[in-house]
């Protein structure tokens, strides 16, 4: 079955995008329950966008081929879709069943809910991740280190697994165990030196603080809304 979804996958997009990261593939995990959103949140508009659609440009714009993994509803219209192998494994089910279905050396995992992300964050994320060689690199933002976006080299497949596996379905514990048991650290990059020098920087002008702004229900739409009124180009 994976090695047929990989297939269907590589032929339903573009070739443009795969000639700049042909060793990478970029997903968006949309298999939330949408809980406090009241409804599917991959389909609320966003800046008159639905935020999968969103995503999905954010993943582009670098040169990612882009799919959806994980989802809980028929997302097919906005790109492929790579399904769960088994319902209520949360990201990392998602993360597994991506890795399952492509044959990339790195995916680069981006939630649905993350619509004030710059894309200029991915680029240099990849770009690090080639250079280091890397298992996982995750962003850092006021001290705080986040789970997503995440740039995760095949090498941690098989311990991702195992953490997925064993009922241990938490992300960022999962990347601290697969590095860990690769005997390498995280890599870890500091938004904030990276806007100062100059490598990334939002299209909006936003404080890096506010590009990890969750949307997971209406009022956080409302505030997401108010910071960037102006529809996404």
């Amino acid at each position: 079955m994976a090695e047929r979804q990989s297939i269907s996958m590589e032929g339903k997009t573009g070739a443009a995008n795969a000639a700049v990261w042909p060793d990478a593939a970029g997903f968006v995990l949309a298999g939330g329950r949408s809980s406090r959103m009241g409804e599917d949140k991959a389909l609320v508009r966003f800046a008159g966008r639905p935020l999968v659609e969103i995503a999905l440009g954010v993943l582009r714009q670098p040169g990612l081929e882009a799919f959806i993994a994980g989802t809980l509803s028929s997302l097919a219209a906005f790109a492929p879709v790579v399904e769960d192998r088994e319902a209520g494994l949360g990201p990392l089910g998602g993360i597994v069943a991506a890795f399952d279905a492509t044959a990339r050396r790195r995916a680069v995992f981006l939630p649905v809910d993350l619509p004030l992300l710059p894309a200029s964050l991915l680029r240099y994320m990849l770009h690090h991740s080639k250079v280091t060689g890397r298992a996982v690199t995750v962003p850092s933002v006021n001290g705080f280190l986040q789970s997503f976006p995440a740039v995760v080299d095949r090498a941690a497949l098989p311990l991702l697994r195992r953490e997925l596996e064993a009922g241990r379905g938490g992300c960022f514990a999962a990347f601290q165990a697969a590095c860990a048991a690769l005997g390498e650290p995280m890599s870890v990059l500091g938004v904030e030196a990276l806007v100062q020098c100059g490598q990334v920087s939002h299209p909006c002008a936003l404080p890096p603080a506010l590009w990890f702004l969750n949307v997971n229900s209406p009022a956080d739409l409302r505030r997401a809304e108010a910071l960037r009124p102006a529809p996404i180009a």
